[in-house]
This record gives structure tokens, C-alpha cells and sequence, in this order.
């Protein structure tokens, strides 16, 4: 069952923490998820997610701080010492211990490794540091079970006792040469229904998915998503194994990356949250707000131009916004669903072919939305039939214009590497809008002869 913070629980540690009862707040703490407690502490001010930090013991607190927010994170680390940090850092794998490392200062980053205990742990920490934050190698943990192929079963099993005990959760066990390249994987079973002196070449798996230290952490996600992997190896410039991935690290990619997506489609520019300061969030969002200001000015433009037609025709005016709200949104969906497969990489065929489609797609709905909308404009509201036809026959070709500008554009977008969301959001809309208004417009011109 979840864990729910309560008003009633928030102020009872706080009473604790006021009246110092620290190992009533230890109890009271003892069986929660440290996750759980981490949210507990963002809840808190300053003090109360400082103290609740210094009384659980390290074990705890280490994982704690990969949970919390950036900036209750970097207030908490900004008070403590760097042997209190490389304490916290020696709890913790190679690749989490990397990540807030990352985060500090260069002057401290220095300071917190010379204090770390462990030196391989040490240097398998410096090692990630190299890597961009972004990449296979910025997200690999170094910890893994390896076994060489030229080992027999019972070597391999002795072997893998001693490299387990560092390994947290062993998801497979990889084979190396001597050079320590990446040869295949080794089944448990076959490890285990195998006589003890069958050398490992005889039974490993070759075939293994692996990544590269330098491919984008997008792609790991995309081929672990693929092929329901759990962990896959990463290897160097060499094919050596130098660490592996593991599904939790892609949970946080899938996560950040459907956030960026979010945002983009939204009109913001910027990563930002919720709780940034207000100039983060008007830098984030005001590029976009422009940008749609001015397709409004264009779109008033194109109206003067079209005046003299409104002036003969006033009830052309009043189907505008229903024309450039369609036009907006059919674009919307149609690059919604092309950036979704761009994103899954299930956009295969010609450009030409998925056009084809769209545009059956778009004529289907076009005939559909303008028969009803020629039945409403004279039935209901009681315009003369060659107003209908005239704004039917509009609403039609507006469909079909932003339906096809909807699948290209993101498909453009991401050919010359920008990312394809952006197709999604205010820059979609308001392009469809300008030139829905003027579609809708010229057509009425031509089918009044005006």
C-alpha cells in the first residue's frame, strides 16, 4: 500500500523535531520507504529536513539523497563537511554516487573523492565523471558479475561469489576475453546444469544487446523498451565491458525526457518545475507567448485584407475562430501521433506513403466535420445554403492543409535533428492558424466572386 503523508503526521514529527526527541523520530521513522522520507523532508523547512537528515544513520540517508528534490539536495549537501559526504557516497553504487558528485562544486568535487574510503569505488567514480550526463556512459553503474571464457563452471561460480557481494541485484552475468571485450552472456541455468569442469566457451550465449559508452541516453532507453531488457552492458572505443545500465536509470530518462516533450508541446523552452523562481519561468515561457503574439498580429493582418468580403458578407466573420480553432487542432493531432512514433521509432516507409495516409485520413474527417457543420449553419443557425457551402467547403480544405503540415513538420524537424515535440506546441497552432484564416478566406473570395 502507498505511503500518504497526512497533515496529522506532518505535525507530529514536527512537534518531535521542536521538542528534540530525536529517538522518537527515529522510531517513528523506522519502518518508512527512505522515498517516502525524502518527501516527508520536502514537506518540511530547512531546519526539520536538516534535522530529520542528521538523525537517520548513513545507510538510510545515502539513499535518501537520490530521491529528493535538486534543491532540498543542495541545501542539505551545502551543510555538510566533504568527509560527511564521501560517508554518504560509500553507501552508494558507482553510478548514484557519480550523479551527486556531479552536482557539487569542482572545488568540493575534489575534496569529497580524497576522502572517500574505498579507492576502486573511488575510481570507478572519477572514471563516470568523464562522460556526458546524457550518454550510455554517464548513466552505466560500474557494478556488474563478469566471468572469462576461458574459466570453467566451478571457477565461474567462485568467482561470482566474491563479485556479487558488491552487486546489489545481479541481472546477468556477462562473459569477457582476456582483454576484458565483451563476448556473450551466461545463463544461470545452463551455470547450474552444467558439470563443474565444462569450460564457460562451451556454454555461453554470443548473442548479447549491448550500447556504447558515447550513445545518447534516448537511444539505451529506446532498444531497453524494445527488447524488455532489464540491464545491458556497456562497452568502450575497444569493445571492452566497462559497466552496465540498469531499468531504473532509463525509468528516470523515459521520465525526463516526457517531461521535456511536455514542455515543448506546451510552448516552453526551458526545463523548469513548478517551484522555480519566476524569472526562470518567464524565460521558459515567454519565447513561445511572442511567438504566438505575432502570429496573432499576422492573423489580424490577414483579416484587413479580407475586410472587404466581411463587409458584404458578415457572417463570414463569425466562423473564424471555429476555422482556425480547427485548423489548430487537427495539426495538433496529427503531429502528436507522428512525434509519438518518431519517439518509439515505429515511423518506417517513405515521407510520400505516410502523407498518403494522412491525407485519407484528413479527407475522411474533413467530409464528416463539414457536412455537419453545412447542416448546422442552416438548420440551426439559419444562414443561407451558399454561406454553408461556402464555409463547409473552407472547413474541408483547412482540415486536409493542416493535417498534411502536422505530419511534416515533425517529421522535417527531426531529419535535421531538432527535436520533433516542438511540432506540438504554439509553433503548430499558430501556423495553422494564419493559414486556416487565410484558406478560409481566399476560398469564400472564390466561391462568392467577390
Amino acid at each position: 500500500m502507498e505511503f500518504k503523508i497526512s497533515r496529522e503526521f506532518l505535525s507530529e514529527i514536527e512537534q518531535l523535531i521542536s521538542e528534540n526527541k530525536s529517538q522518537e523520530l527515529l522510531l517513528l521513522l523506522e519502518d518508512i520507504h527512505f522515498a517516502d522520507i525524502a518527501e516527508i523532508m520536502e514537506e518540511l523547512d530547512d531546519y526539520g529536513a536538516a534535522y530529520i537528515f542528521n538523525t537517520l544513520d548513513s545507510e538510510k540517508t545515502a539513499e535518501i539523497l537520490l530521491e529528493l528534490d535538486d534543491e532540498v539536495r543542495e541545501k542539505i549537501l551545502h551543510n555538510l563537511s566533504p568527509k560527511e559526504i564521501a560517508e554518504e557516497l560509500d553507501e552508494l553504487s558507482t553510478d548514484d554516487a557519480a550523479d551527486i558528485i556531479a552536482e557539487l562544486p569542482q572545488h568540493k568535487k575534489e575534496q569529497v573523492i580524497s576522502e572517500l574510503e574505498d579507492v576502486e569505488h573511488a575510481k570507478d567514480i572519477v572514471d563516470l565523471l568523464r562522460y556526458d550526463e546524457d550518454t550510455a556512459g554517464g548513466l552505466m553503474g560500474k557494478e556488474l558479475v563478469k566471468v572469462n571464457e576461458n574459466w570453467n563452471v566451478l571457477t565461474c561460480v567462485k568467482e561470482m561469489r566474491l563479485q556479487a557481494e558488491n552487486v546489489s541485484r545481479v541481472h546477468s552475468i556477462y562473459v569477457v576475453d582476456d582483454e576484458e571485450r565483451l563476448k556473450g552472456r551466461l545463463s544461470l541455468k545452463d551455470l547450474l546444469t552444467t558439470s563443474t569442469k565444462t569450460p564457460i566457451s562451451e556454454v555461453y550465449i554470443k548473442k548479447v544487446d549491448y550500447v556504447k559508452v558515447d550513445t545518447k541516453d534516448v537511444e539505451v532507453a529506446r532498444i531497453m523498451q524494445k527488447y524488455d531488457l532489464e540491464a545491458i552492458p556497456v562497452i568502450d572505443e575497444l569493445g571492452r565491458l566497462v559497466g552496465r545500465i540498469t531499468i531504473d536509470d532509463i525509468i528516470d530518462v523515459i521520465k525526463e525526457e516526457a517531461d521535456k516533450d511536455y514542455q515543448l508541446a506546451a510552448g516552453i523552452s526551458q526545463d523548469v518545475e513548478a517551484d522555480d523562481s519566476v524569472l526562470e519561468l518567464t524565460k521558459a515561457r515567454l519565447p513561445w507567448l511572442v511567438l504566438a503574439l505575432f502570429g496573432g498580429f499576422i492573423s489580424v493582418h490577414v483579416l484587413g485584407i479580407f475586410e472587404p468580403i466581411m463587409k458584404l458578407h458578415p457572417e463570414l466573420f463569425f466562423f473564424t475562430p471555429l476555422i482556425a480553432a480547427m485548423a489548430g487542432n487537427v495539426g495538433v493531432q496529427s503531429s502528436a501521433i507522428i512525434v509519438q512514433g518518431l519517439a518509439n521509432n515505429t515511423i518506417i516507409g517513405p515521407i510520400v506513403e505516410r502523407l498518403l495516409k494522412e491525407l485519407s485520413l484528413s479527407l475522411l474527417n474533413g467530409v464528416i466535420l463539414s457536412a455537419i457543420l453545412l447542416l448546422g449553419s442552416y438548420f440551426l443557425l439559419g444562414y443561407e445554403i451558399h454561406v454553408g457551402y461556402t464555409v463547409a467547403i473552407a472547413l474541408l480544405s483547412v482540415i486536409i492543409m493542416a493535417s498534411l503540415i502536422g505530419t511534416f513538420i515533425p517529421i522535417i524537424l527531426n531529419k535535421y535533428g531538432v527535436d520533433p515535440a516542438l511540432a506540438t506546441g504554439p509553433f503548430i497552432t499558430t501556423s495553422n492558424d494564419i493559414l486556416g484564416i487565410l484558406t478560409y478566406f481566399t476560398i469564400a473570395k472564390i466561391i462568392l466572386g467577390i
